[in-house]
């Protein structure tokens, strides 16, 4: 085979259409959008706007709608005093240390400690927000409960 024996393959190369040509173009006279009606229109009087079905009632408005999302709802996360037992004896926990122990998703999400459960050694716990009985069970077995200041955080947002 040489150079000049190769060729295109069969299709890969169409005729544009070239409308509004004539006649002899094979797409004169309407262009091949039929006869009138909303789609044989030109600019913004050929457009349909989505969710439309030919004046039926469309399916966004068929549907029923029920609930309702705050768009100020703020995030924490929450992580029990019995989970905090995965920590040694004396350490300073964080919530990048969480993070690492896979008690919390995000780091730089608000950390909400709960009373659930029992704490069996002293920690440094440093959340944004306690429960009563949290705090005072850390305080309990010996620890520290230091609130970290910072904003809560809402859906959406850092």
């Amino acid at each position: 085979m040489r150079l000049h024996e190769i060729s295109r393959p069969k299709g890969s190369r169409r005729k544009i259409k070239r409308l509004g040509r004539g006649s002899g173009s094979g797409h004169g006279k309407t262009s091949t959008k039929g006869h009138k009606g909303l789609k044989a229109r030109s600019g913004a009087g050929g457009k349909l706007r989505i969710g439309f079905e030919g004046g039926q009632m469309p399916l966004i408005r068929r549907v029923p709608k029920h609930g309702f999302s705050s768009r100020s709802r703020s995030v924490v996360q929450i992580v029990n005093v019995e989970e905090l037992n995965a920590f040694r004896k004396d350490d300073t926990v964080t919530p990048a240390k969480m993070k690492e122990e896979n008690l919390i998703r995000s780091a730089q999400k608000s950390v909400k400690i709960l009373g659930n459960g029992e704490i069996k050694k002293p920690l440094n716990v440093q959340a944004h927000f306690y429960s009563k009985g949290a705090k005072e069970k850390i305080v309990k077995a010996g620890g520290e409960a230091a609130v970290i200041k910072k904003e809560v955080t809402q859906a959406g947002k850092k």
